[in-house]
């Protein structure tokens, strides 16, 4: 077994046993490790201690049973493996920015810390192969974009360390936030009935510790706006990393993370710098068979690193 194959095992032990207090010493027999060891490649392979993972994992389910049950805070507290409501409330004060009653009345989203497929982190796919794993359906494939892509939509400041790295960030969604407030004017916006819409990430003026972030959908040129910020995608060689979840919920959360993930390790390994900016295309799967799976990519420009480096 490899290493990672075993501190994968004990992750779907914690995932399955979320709610009850578990030891160290159960968790690495179950890798078939010492404690010491067992804690060390934990840290090493998760990027978390044990037990400041549990939490956070505890804190993502609750966040889902704040939102989708009607229990109590005290009763989520509980299930979750909190010993009292005081202590809920204080960890996730901490951890989110918000009390649960704040977040639960209000429509923000929040990062959170996804369980880790350590898979991914070894495995390497050729362009055009899929990739399966964990529910993840995964493509990469290269695209030629002969003629630029025009955008009108909005645009807003995102923090660095309350975004990345992605599936570890705890906080409010600030991407989210901003797809929020496009959605509240999107239809007063000149676009393509059935053009792209798109997210991007990108390198330009930001307060420190921040970068900007575009949200729109593609602009029908025959009706130019003034009124909406502006953003072209060039024409250019891009790195297309296709991805497809059986919800638009799981899509946009942590489905794009681990797509996230595994691209940017993809590229380094293959000798490929990034480019300027990551756009994230969301659009649903036509598939009239499968009217409810979604799908999205993630666009890098296709820079050789040995000879983009001068």
């Amino acid at each position: 077994m490899h290493a990672w194959e075993a501190i994968q095992k004990t992750l779907e032990e914690i995932e399955n046993r979320i709610g009850e207090q578990i030891s160290i010493e159960e968790l690495a027999a179950a890798a078939a490790l010492s404690p010491f060891y067992y804690q060390r490649l934990f840290s090493r392979l998760v990027k978390k201690p044990v037990r400041e993972y549990i939490k956070l994992r505890r804190l993502a389910r609750a966040c889902a049973s704040l939102r989708g049950t009607d229990n109590n805070v005290l009763s989520v507290a509980v299930e979750y493996g909190f010993g009292s409501h005081e202590g809920f409330t204080r960890t996730f004060k901490d951890t989110y920015g918000m009390t649960p009653t704040q977040y639960r009345e209000s429509d923000v989203g929040l990062n959170n810390f996804d369980k880790p497929d350590l898979l991914l982190n070894y495995t390497m796919i050729d362009v055009g192969v899929p990739l399966i794993s964990d529910g993840l359906v995964l493509e990469i494939n290269k695209k030629t974009l002969a003629n630029p892509i025009v955008f009108f939509g909005v645009e807003n400041y995102v923090s660095i360390a309350g975004h990345f790295p992605n599936g570890k960030a705890t906080g409010v969604n600030e991407p989210g936030e901003i797809w929020r407030s496009f959605g509240e004017v999107e239809d007063k916006i000149p676009g393509k009935p059935e053009g792209y819409k798109i997210g991007v990430a990108y390198h330009g003026p930001a307060p420190a510790g921040c970068f900007p972030y575009f949200v729109g959908k593609e602009a029908d040129l025959a009706l130019p706006s003034e009124d909406y910020k502006q953003w072209t995608l060039p024409a250019a060689d891009y790195i297309v990393c296709r991805f497809e979840a059986e919800t638009f919920e799981e899509l946009t959360s942590v489905a794009l993370n681990k797509a996230f993930s595994y691209i940017h390790m993809w590229q380094r390994k293959k000798e490929l710098r990034d480019g300027d900016f990551g756009a994230e295309i969301y659009y649903y799967d036509p598939d009239i068979e499968n009217p409810d799976v979604a799908f999205m990519e993630i666009w890098s420009l296709w820079l050789e690193g040995e000879e983009n480096n001068g």
